[in-house]
């Protein structure tokens, strides 16, 4: 096995499925000669040619549209949107075409493509390039919704996003893209979409998160008491979510805590709540705590890591649901 870092195991991904089938073409701004704002498709334009790996103008609405047409068409299209505030111009498209066409047409058409977005704050930078948007498109029926946080998940899962027959929002933490390292395996293996993971067993307390704030999750856990058992719960695709492996974590520990960069107004958060309260009733301790952005914008880099979820908001709310 190999020690990745998640952009590295994103690109080896991709490298496998451009070799493995021919029809898988990457396109977008600047992921070729440059290999993307990340380095992310660093090499693939060399390897594969510019026939499978196109740069193309800056125009996100073009992008998606140009994909879904490829997509329609016969081929694995997996476009990239430089940052996650640039989906914006390509909703349109995304959402009243890619996520519409299978029912629009009583399943005769499908559209197959991986939607790449790097995703969420804590690198200082500008506007519209710190955003977690996973809640508007989670709302949409159509779409999955996948962020995963490990170098060995991206891997999984985006072999899994490229197979699958409908549009995949693939939302890329940043925050982790260098920040460790980890053994994926050489293999080829795939993670279910839809398929929750249970990173850390406990009877006490049950936190769920996902993407970069998972790793907070874990550092807050870290300063727990001996004596508190928490478990932890990575949802790593939003959309379809595992209902299931929540409700069974909750209905063991009797206490949840629910942590998310995304502002707290009807969230992704809120959604995952709302479960716990409409099946976990009778078997919660304490009410559900929700640690989340703040519900304004996200501020420039002087003040991203007071509105980003830390340990300590965290491992404070941890400690309100233990104490009710």
């Amino acid at each position: 096995m190999a020690q990745m870092t998640l952009v590295q195991a994103i690109t080896s991904t991709l490298a496998h499925e451009m070799e493995r089938d021919s029809r898988v073409v990457c396109l977008g701004e600047d992921v070729g000669l440059n290999g993307g704002v990340f380095r992310v498709t660093d090499g693939l334009q060399k390897r594969f040619g510019k026939d499978r790996v196109i740069d193309t103008p800056l125009s996100e609405s073009g992008i998606m549209g140009a994909s879904i047409g490829l997509a329609i068409a016969g081929m694995r299209p997996i476009p990239e949107i430089q940052f996650e505030g640039f989906l914006g111009p390509a909703y349109d498209q995304l959402v009243n075409h890619a996520a519409r066409f299978r029912n629009r047409t009583r399943g005769t058409v499908t559209v197959p493509m991986t939607v790449r977005v790097p995703v969420g704050g804590g690198i200082h930078a500008p506007e519209f390039h710190s955003d977690s948007p996973e809640a508007i498109y989670t709302h949409n029926p159509g779409l999955k919704v996948v962020m995963p946080g490990t170098p060995t998940d991206a891997k999984g899962l985006l072999l899994s996003a490229i197979r699958d027959p409908d549009p995949v929002v693939f939302f890329e933490p940043k925050r982790v893209y260098r920040s460790f390292r980890e053994e994926v395996p050489d293999e080829e293996y795939t993670i279910p979409i839809g398929k929750a993971k249970v990173v850390s067993e406990g009877t006490d307390v049950t936190v769920i998160s996902w993407g970069a704030s998972v790793f907070q999750c874990l550092a807050a856990m870290d300063e727990l008491p001996e004596d508190v058992s928490a478990e932890l719960i990575d949802l790593r695709t939003i959309h379809p979510m595992d209902s299931e492996a929540v409700v069974a974590s909750v209905e063991k520990t009797g206490r949840a805590v629910v942590v998310q960069e995304a502002p707290r107004l009807c969230s992704v958060a809120s959604e995952v709540a709302a479960l716990i309260q409409e099946r976990c009733f009778l078997r919660l301790h304490a009410p559900v705590q929700r640690v989340t952005g703040f519900d304004t914008i996200m501020p420039y880099a002087k003040l991203e890591n007071d509105y980003l979820p830390d340990a300590k908001r965290v491992g404070e709310a941890i400690r309100q649901v233990l104490a009710y």
